[in-house]
């Protein structure tokens, strides 16, 4: 008769035990959904901070790459030689889309064929230019300039290929452009505009 008696005061504390475990359950579930929103409130928060300590760490990397290039030409050019390099190309940079910025440009590019600058004239000429005339400049940018840098961080190999795929888009080449877009991507995935945005990210604006 006592073992009769013990069986409901058993089912009685399994069903509290039960009951706490569920609760317990539930509790620890709040809370983890509570930290889960947590973490996604700072991740939101955090998330812009993040991407322009990137973009001010690609840029600065670029720049950095800039600087090392330009030291190369006091090993190629004189002093003065130097000097003459940074005056023609300034007078394109003041006068930008001029004749007298384009001839500048022009005998910087004949005299110079070392020069940082020179690769930076090619890719200005380029841009100046139109049709054929402006595929040859930046096929000739791309070809022995890539490794030049504006002094901004901007490198002539990235931001050639990019000017001459669209050019080519327009001229309803997509093969070309298309290849392009895919030297862009794996050759210089860090490449800037000078504006300090991934051309990269440009592409993909573009295409989509």
């Amino acid at each position: 008769m006592r073992n009769l008696l013990f069986v409901p005061l058993i089912c009685l504390v399994a069903s509290s035990a039960i009951a706490d475990d569920s609760k317990k359950a539930e509790a620890f579930e709040n809370r983890i959904q509570q930290l889960e929103k947590r973490v996604a409130e700072l991740e939101a928060f955090t998330a812009p901070i993040i991407a322009k300590q990137n973009k001010e760490k690609r840029i600065n990397q670029q720049r950095l790459n800039a600087r090392e290039r330009m030291q190369k030409d006091s090993k190629a050019y004189s002093n003065e030689q130097l000097r003459e390099i940074e005056s023609l190309y300034q007078v394109a940079n003041k006068q930008w889309r001029t004749q007298q910025g384009k001839q500048s440009l022009e005998k910087l590019v004949a005299n110079f064929d070392k020069a940082n600058r020179t690769g930076c004239a090619l890719l200005y000429l380029g841009q100046m230019s139109k049709k054929q005339e402006r595929e040859n400049y930046l096929q000739r940018a791309i070809a022995g300039f890539s490794d030049c840098y504006y002094g901004d961080g901007v490198q002539v190999g990235a931001y050639a290929r990019y000017y001459l795929a669209y050019h080519y888009k327009e001229k309803g080449m997509d093969k070309q452009a298309e290849n392009l877009f895919k030297e862009l991507a794996t050759q210089y995935p860090d490449a800037i505009d000078h504006r300090g945005q991934l051309l990269a990210d440009l592409m993909t604006q573009t295409k989509s």
